[in-house]
């Protein structure tokens, strides 16, 4: 079920009619939002829902048992297990989520590089595949429930003795496919108490949808047509691969920016507050700034969870940079199972690490420098990133590689689509110039209401007239 579907938009009008209905009831309010998610997810493909199910449990059982005290002693006292059966517990719940992740996801890429291997060594070896269907959001929930586990564990917050709210935490619908990948001690206490809906949220969160809807079926869904042409095998003109590589960068981002402020937008009418996922990224001016702001709740659960724990930059040089690349590389691979990930999240931890060691040898790096140094380092930067995206979107690296030699080889604009990249994302980056110039992600509701109606009215123009409503799938849902 597509946020930009009929199916769906007959789905919420239903749920949120019996959602504001029950507004003084918390208890069936919650439980008709997680009917209703489990009904959303089911949509998918019911069998998914056992997997749903089994992580929820395992993990709500996990914090019942980490945070449980010694009797007599009270909320604040020993806890129950000693540290060596509390680790267990963790290692439990941190392995019973990895080991679904890794069978449903990484199974086949296993067997099939090890095949591989060994091929290349001189044995025969035939990979033990299986067909495996890939339940959709598994990425985003089980990271979900693993930082639920790891901060109770660590003290940082207590356990949820509701089973219908945590079951309701690791399947709220407008984040349960693509994120924002949300921390329990941000959503958890939002569904303890009950909701108030102001005008504010109505107004905000109908323009997160909105602006989303337009960044899906205006932006990424047309783009997606440009990037396609490029990414055939072979491509012998370097302009089409090129403008292709541009309609991508545009693509997955209106598409998964779009999809996280559709959620966002659908939370927001139900007096529900999502983590923001996306600030501006083709506005960062270097690495480090691009990752703070494209898909930040990945980036600051590799963060606190991969990074700071392996040492970050605690541990001298050498381990920065070492700890950098694993948790890039572990970030690519959380992405998909496919080499073209593997050095996408090489490239990016070559980056991060490329921009440190420069920036530590050069202490005019980090300054401010002028306008024109600002936006000079944002195009380099952007071009960077363009060509991680290659590295994304290609079928191998074969196909990367082909593709990079060919843009700086056989170069030529004929048949390039560069006049169709620049029409569908001039509108989208026309308005994020006068939210990053307002440092306001609702910029244009706060303008007079003349010029803020004439933009509303464009983007409608442009939506129903010239979107692509052929209900194309957001990219992230194959993570």
């Amino acid at each position: 079920m597509l946020f930009n579907s009929l199916p769906f938009l007959v789905f919420f009008v239903v749920v949120y009619g019996l959602y504001r209905a029950t507004m003084r009831r918390l208890l069936l309010q919650n439980g008709i939002l997680l009917a209703a998610s489990w009904f959303f997810y089911g949509w998918w493909d019911w069998r998914f829902l056992s997997l749903l199910s089994v992580s929820t449990v395992v993990d709500y059982a996990a914090g019942r048992l980490l945070d449980r005290r010694a009797p007599g002693t009270g909320e604040d006292g020993p806890y129950a297990l000693s540290p060596g059966k509390r680790r267990a517990v963790l290692g439990v719940s941190i392995g019973a989520g990895l080991a679904m992740l890794g069978f449903f996801k990484y199974w086949n890429f296993f067997a099939e590089s090890a095949a591989d291997l060994l091929g290349s060594l001189g044995f025969q070896a035939h990979a033990p595949t299986l067909a495996i269907v890939l339940p959709a959001g598994i990425s985003f929930y089980t990271f979900q429930t693993m930082s639920y586990t790891i901060e109770v564990y660590q003290g940082k917050m207590r356990q949820e003795r509701s089973l219908l709210n945590f079951a309701l935490f690791i399947s709220f619908f407008p984040h349960l496919v693509a994120g924002p990948i949300l921390r329990a001690s941000i959503l958890l206490p939002q569904f303890r108490r009950p909701r108030t809906i102001t005008r504010g949220h109505m107004e905000d969160g109908a323009w997160l949808v909105f602006w989303g809807l337009f960044k899906k079926i205006f932006v990424a869904d047309n783009l997606a047509r440009v990037a396609a042409l490029g990414f055939v095998s072979p491509v012998e003109n370097g302009g089409v691969a090129l403008a292709s590589v541009y309609a991508f960068a545009f693509q997955i981002y209106g598409d998964f920016s779009g999809y996280t402020d559709i959620a966002r937008g659908l939370a927001k009418t139900m007096g529900i507050e999502l983590v923001r996922n996306f600030d501006l990224p083709y506005f960062a001016t270097d690495p480090g700034d691009f990752w703070r702001r494209w898909h930040m709740s990945l980036s600051s659960w590799l963060r606190d969870y991969l990074y700071i724990p392996l040492g970050g930059n605690r541990k001298g040089t050498l381990r920065t940079y070492l700890n950098l690349m694993l948790t890039m590389v572990l970030g690519g691979l959380w992405h998909g199972a496919a080499w073209t990930f593997v050095a996408w999240g090489t490239f990016h931890g070559v980056l991060l690490a490329g921009h440190r060691a420069w920036a530590g040898a050069s202490p005019a790096a980090g300054a401010a420098g002028s306008p024109w140094s600002a936006w000079g380092k944002r195009i380099v930067l952007f071009h960077f990133v363009c060509v991680s995206w290659l590295l994304f979107r290609a079928d191998s690296l074969g196909q990367a590689m082909q593709m990079l030699s060919a843009i700086f080889g056989e170069f030529s604009f004929r048949n390039a689509r560069f006049d169709s990249v620049l029409f569908y994302a001039l509108p989208l980056l026309a308005v994020q110039a006068l939210q990053w110039k307002a440092g306001d992600e609702f910029a244009i509701r706060r303008v007079p209401w003349i010029p803020r109606a004439l933009v509303y009215a464009g983007i409608w123009f442009l939506m129903t007239l010239l979107g692509d409503y052929s209900g194309g799938q957001f990219i992230y849902f194959q993570f």
